[in-house]
């Protein structure tokens, strides 16, 4: 599937098949979650890989609608460090579940509300500090829930996209 596709088809999905995702495959999604773009080249983000499924349910406690993780093969946590920028964690985030979809994976980005429970759970080391930021430790910014889609369960369609010409605007807000 090429890129333009894979990305205007991509559609979320919380129900998965039982099929394990080939190790190979996945660590072609995890090179495209490497190869993102960060800001000044900084490389900020780290990845903690969970494929044991009770794993994934624990894990799944620290955020409030994380039910996505219960039924994952596989489940990336995006973590950045006290310097780093959620935008770049964005970025990681965006080509994990791009490079997904064009393997035939769907995916869905679930929150962690409760950082302490993250980052005690997944181990992030805490001894950093970023002076400018006044950031202390590593933090989980997304963790992406991996699987083959279910095909008893529809993938979510989303909400009607706004129209192209209220969505863009040109040279200013107004046009003038």
């Amino acid at each position: 599937m090429d890129a333009y596709k894979a990305i205007i088809t991509k559609r979320d999905t919380r129900a998965y098949t039982d099929q394990p995702i080939e190790d190979d495959v996945l660590h072609r999604i995890l090179q495209a979650a490497r190869m993102a773009g960060s800001s000044k080249n900084s490389q900020p983000i780290r990845l903690v890989v969970l494929r044991d499924k009770a794993w994934m349910e624990e894990v799944s406690t620290c955020g409030q609608f994380s039910i996505a993780l219960k039924a994952a093969a596989v489940a990336v946590a995006v973590c950045c460090a006290p310097n780093g920028s959620d935008f770049d964690a964005g970025r990681v985030a965006q080509n994990i579940m791009v490079a997904a979809w064009g393997e035939g994976i769907a995916s869905c980005p679930t929150s962690v509300h409760d950082q302490d429970c993250g980052r005690e759970k997944l181990r992030l080391p805490q001894d950093v500090e970023d002076e400018a930021s006044g950031r202390t430790g590593w933090r989980v910014v997304v963790i992406v829930a991996l699987g083959y889609p279910d095909p008893s369960a529809p993938m979510s369609q989303g909400r009607k996209r706004v129209q192209a010409d209220e969505y863009v605007h040109w040279e200013t807000w107004d046009g003038k």
